[in-house]
């Protein structure tokens, strides 16, 4: 078993975790922050092709050792650069499946004075299910990896995991084994096809059901959705939560496998390392989805890296919610400019305003005015006069876990919008499935909210009574003054009441 694993992990403390995978290894470095979320500090990732030289030699070659060698020791200068002292190191697939595996890593922890353990199928499905579903908003499915030795499936049902398997699928393996011709010919992906379904089948993996999604996480994936968010002009950065269409991937994976390498290697959102083994993990992907009646596939941008700190750092996996609410607090906290009483008070406002002014409007909408009206002061850190634009900016760009792309572009366009009206969020408001007109209704509760705040002296709560009829009057004892009379028509506009308020 893993050890190093404090009692107990307190507010600030890191750790590195080393992944020593089938195609690439990587590091990782990951603080407790104060806000009791997952922070990534410093990570690096070296080409290994562990498995592609198991393929042919059926154990790792000295050059093999020699280049796992010294990338394994960057990576541990690379964690001792960001701070950290306690180093967590595993090696998967490649390394079980080698005849000298054991050997090897022997060989490892000598040279680098580093205790890499092998962990089994079943300890990285548990530890790639925790990573890759944290933040989700999935409840049940079935979650797969796709790595370069092996494919790591898990069912789950109510977030909870059920099943695990590990089969031989991987990007490297089968196109090593498969795809011999440049491009791949049609009965090479024909076989490799036929393959996976039959793997699939004796390994009895069943259709999703009704409300069950296909979740996936790995590299392979990931490239996959980089090229189709690249296609599409998609404006949000995070590829965590990224839901790619089964028709979408299938045009995808025919236009990999209609291509050269060399060609390939131009693609906008692939990874130049990944160009000679895509085809063969993308077609194993599409053929997944296939095999269980997928209509999207909902990307994790985590794994295994990830579950093996939350085990370490002592933080609980958590619900949707309870990881979104930890993750935008602690972006929040990192900008001098934003200050946790105003924050608050702007977003108790917002909330009441909102269910005053529109009790009608949809409730993900009111939950991106009330988390706008708590971030909004970040942007001050970077430039009073433009900060709607820098949170706009900041939201669609921040690792915010938890939050759905549907909650971050509603978000980005309710700041954007209340921070100019006359912003383009077409695109945005599409993606939260929201009228435009919907989002600059909520756009003016935010600046509402934020400038009553900001004409309130601190240290003292804002109380609001609202009367909704012909006009819409809010009686605001606290505050001294009012002169936002192009905020009065915008207001009247949009909710085609005039706005009134006194104090």
């Amino acid at each position: 078993m893993i050890s190093e694993r404090p009692d107990r992990a307190t507010s600030g403390e890191t750790v590195a975790i080393i992944d020593i995978g089938s195609n690439s290894g990587r590091v990782a470095v990951f603080q407790r922050d104060a806000a009791g979320h997952l922070r990534a500090l410093a990570g690096s990732r070296a080409s290994l092709r562990l498995v592609e030289v198991l393929v042919k030699h059926g154990a790792p070659t000295e050059t093999t050792m020699a280049r796992t060698t010294e990338a394994l020791r960057d990576f541990k200068a690379i964690a001792s650069g960001a701070g950290t002292t306690r180093m967590v190191a595993v090696a998967t697939a490649a390394m079980r499946d080698a005849d000298n595996g054991a050997l090897f890593v022997q060989r490892l922890e000598r040279e680098l004075d580093l205790r890499i353990e092998i962990i089994s199928g079943a300890a990285e499905a548990r530890y790639g299910f925790d990573g890759a579903m944290r933040g989700l908003a999935v409840t049940s499915g079935l979650l797969f990896d796709v790595g370069g030795g092996s494919m790591q499936l898990t069912t789950f049902e109510r977030r909870r995991r059920g099943s695990d398997l590990s089969i031989p699928l991987g990007a490297l393996r089968l196109s090593a084994k498969f795809l011999d011709s440049d491009p791949p010919t049609r009965s090479q992906l024909r076989r490799l096809r036929d393959h996976v379904r039959r793997y699939l089948a004796k390994s009895d993996v069943k259709r999703l059901l009704k409300d069950g999604r296909l979740v996936g996480a790995g590299g392979t994936l990931r490239n996959l959705a980089k090229i189709d968010r690249e296609a599409q002009r998609y404006p949000i950065a995070s590829l965590h939560g990224y839901e790619l269409p089964c028709e979408r991937l299938a045009e995808t994976v025919e236009l990999l496998a209609s291509m050269k390498e060399k060609h390939r290697d131009r693609l906008p959102g692939l990874s130049a390392e990944r160009a000679d083994s895509i085809v063969g993990g993308a077609v194993a992907i599409q053929t997944l989805a296939e095999f269980v009646r997928a209509t999207h596939v909902v990307v994790s941008g985590q794994g295994i890296r990830e579950g093996l700190a939350l085990e370490q750092l002592g933080i609980p996996v958590g619900s949707p919610q309870t990881v979104k609410e930890a993750s935008l607090s602690s972006l929040a906290t990192r900008f001098g400019g934003w200050s946790r009483a105003a924050a608050a008070r702007r977003e108790s406002l917002a909330a009441t305003l909102y269910r005053a002014i529109e009790p009608g409007g949809p409730a993900i909408l009111a939950a991106a005015v009330r988390h706008a009206a708590d971030v909004l002061d970040i942007g001050r850190t970077i430039d009073v006069v433009n900060r709607h634009e820098h949170v706009a900016d900041i939201v669609l760009t921040a690792e915010l876990v938890g939050f759905t792309h549907a909650d971050l572009a509603l978000l980005s366009a309710v700041v954007r919008r209340a921070g100019d009206r006359h912003a383009d969020i077409r695109a945005l408001a599409a993606i939260g499935e929201v009228g435009s007109k919907l989002v600059e209704r909520a756009a003016i509760i935010l600046s509402l909210a934020d400038e009553i705040e900001a004409r309130c002296a601190q240290g003292h709560p804002i109380t609001v009574r609202s009367e909704v009829n012909r006009y819409v009057t809010l009686s605001i004892p606290v505050l001294t003054s009012w002169l936002e009379d192009d905020l009065g028509k915008r207001f009247e506009r949009a909710f085609e009441r005039e706005l009134i308020i006194r104090h």
